[in-house]
């Protein structure tokens, strides 16, 4: 039987290593708009996010959002949207992609208190779901699709 990494890399996906903290979140690299960061992968999450204080970082456009933010204890945070950025983990990546900005202190706060480091965002399942993500937990990496 083909192993999943040479299954995947024949369905044309690229295996992006993910990094198992302290407090037992994957870690992921990815860009957005050209801008390196360090990401949360959490299937959870239905939206992308990135920290409010990450927009200039990031170079991001924000509008008001009707969207409540709720996680890690928190709910009914208020949150912008910020259309239209290019999203690149590994070889992957999406143009136009919407991603929701709120405050992450909370979640960093509760990451710097169990020995890991702070991050930028969260990596949601929207994007998971374009990429039509694969986790391999075992081997600590994803797959995503290139089109």
């Amino acid at each position: 039987m083909k192993s999943l990494k040479k299954f995947l890399k024949s369905k044309k996906y690229v295996r992006i290593p993910l990094v198992l903290t302290e407090t037992n979140h994957f870690e992921i690299a990815a860009k957005i708009n050209g801008i390196s960061g360090r990401f949360i992968l959490d299937t959870g999450a239905s939206n992308t996010c990135v920290g409010m204080d990450k927009i200039e970082f990031f170079e991001m456009v924000s509008e008001v959002s009707d969207i409540k933010a709720a996680g890690a204890g928190a709910t009914e945070m208020e949150t912008l949207v910020s259309s239209k950025n290019k999203i690149q983990i590994g070889e992957w990546s999406k143009k136009k992609q919407k991603i929701v900005l709120f405050d992450l202190v909370h979640v960093n706060q509760a990451l710097t208190s169990h020995n890991s480091l702070p991050v930028d965002g969260i990596i949601g399942a929207d994007v998971l779901k374009k990429g039509k993500a694969v986790i391999d937990y075992d081997k600590k990496c994803l797959f995503l699709r290139i089109k």
